[in-house]
């Protein structure tokens, strides 16, 4: 936060969105649009920002390659604001550059783990509604979280009662493995699957049988019914 107010100080002569702040310190580009107000990402962000503050506003959505003309960008703080939906794509464009990702703070409930897993920036995601399920489990083994803010991350929601309101660290170290219930969801979802279709098979076979026993005795009827050669011949 030092080194933005810092930023501050120095005017930087490009163009800048119109709600924001633009400044440069050796070579460092800064563009600052917090508490603006802001709904949704600015359209006309330099494209060698290097830092990018966005914090305070009331974004409620990161949509597909919001990012992706920044390719310098190397900080990117969207805290604080009412971010509940990120798109698998978000990101896209900045992975090779960002070192630090801030999405704490916001009413994110849940998030595509291809978004964060791209990453090699050290992410932010603590205050938020997390409802704890497989890829927020995911994220947290594979992703490089901020240590700080990592017992942070908790379940506001949660699979089983007991897990909601703990740390969704301690609820894995107590071991928890959210995966691991969905994959025995999925696997009740294809036994059942798999059940009804042999059923109706079965079904499909037994009408076919009944069927040709109904036809069996029909004609079998019917050539009782016609008369024998022995009456022709009296």
């Amino acid at each position: 936060q030092a080194f933005f107010c810092l930023l501050l100080c120095i005017p930087w002569g490009s163009s800048c969105p119109r709600s924001c702040q633009c400044t440069e310190q050796a070579g460092a580009k800064a563009v600052l649009c917090s508490s603006q107000h802001l709904e949704e990402i600015p359209k006309d962000i330099p494209r060698d920002a290097v830092f990018l503050k966005l914090d305070a506003n009331s974004i409620t959505r990161i949509p597909s390659n919001a990012f992706r003309h920044l390719s310098h960008l190397e900080e990117l703080d969207l805290s604080r604001n009412a971010i509940e939906k990120i798109d698998r794509a978000a990101f896209k464009g900045v992975a090779a550059a960002l070192r630090t990702l801030d999405l704490s703070s916001n009413r994110i409930r849940s998030v595509p783990k291809e978004a964060l897993l791209a990453l090699n920036a050290k992410l932010r995601l603590a205050n938020n509604p997390w409802h704890c399920e497989c890829a927020l489990q995911e994220v947290m083994w594979e992703a490089r979280l901020d240590p700080d803010s990592v017992q942070d991350i908790t379940c506001h929601t949660a699979p089983r009662e007991e897990y909601v309101g703990k740390p969704l660290l301690q609820v894995l170290d107590s071991g928890a493995n959210f995966c691991s219930v969905r994959q025995r969801t999925t696997d009740v979802a294809m036994f059942i699957t798999m059940f009804g279709w042999f059923a109706m098979v079965i079904a499909y076979v037994i009408c076919y049988v009944r069927h040709n026993q109904e036809d069996t005795c029909k004609h079998v009827d019917y050539l009782r019914s016609l008369p024998s050669t022995q009456g022709h011949a009296e």
